[in-house]
């Protein structure tokens, strides 16, 4: 068994679809959970949902900043930085989110996944 969460998702991806795959479908897959908490913002059992979907979010980002600080990441440098610039600003918005919770703050979260999910596509 795997020892980390990291290694594991490598595995499931080395065999099952591309890396770039794997990721726009987990990218879009955070961006819908926040569409949805953001759509029914105002249900009682919303809170436990956005969290839960943050924490997705979280963790998908994580994820992909450990892999752009790998070395032998095949992106140039460049664009490494820059989403690793990106990531930053997607954990800050998350834990405002957390402390200070409002809809309209989920949208740019889920624009970026979708964006960086559509390149991916592409």
């Amino acid at each position: 068994m795997f020892k980390n969460p990291l290694s594991a998702y490598q595995a499931v991806e080395q065999t099952t679809t591309s890396g770039r795959a794997t990721e726009a479908r987990v990218l879009t897959k955070a961006a819908m959970m926040l569409k949805e908490c953001q759509n029914n913002w105002d249900l009682p059992n919303s809170k436990p949902k956005l969290h839960e979907a943050l924490e997705y979010n979280q963790r998908i980002w994580s994820i992909i900043q450990g892999s752009l600080m790998d070395e032998n990441n095949p992106l140039p440098k460049k664009i490494r930085i820059d989403i690793l610039t990106l990531s930053a600003y997607i954990d800050k918005r998350i834990f405002n989110v957390l402390a200070y919770p409002a809809p309209e703050k989920l949208s740019i979260i889920i624009d970026i996944n979708l964006n960086l999910a559509a390149g991916l596509r592409s």
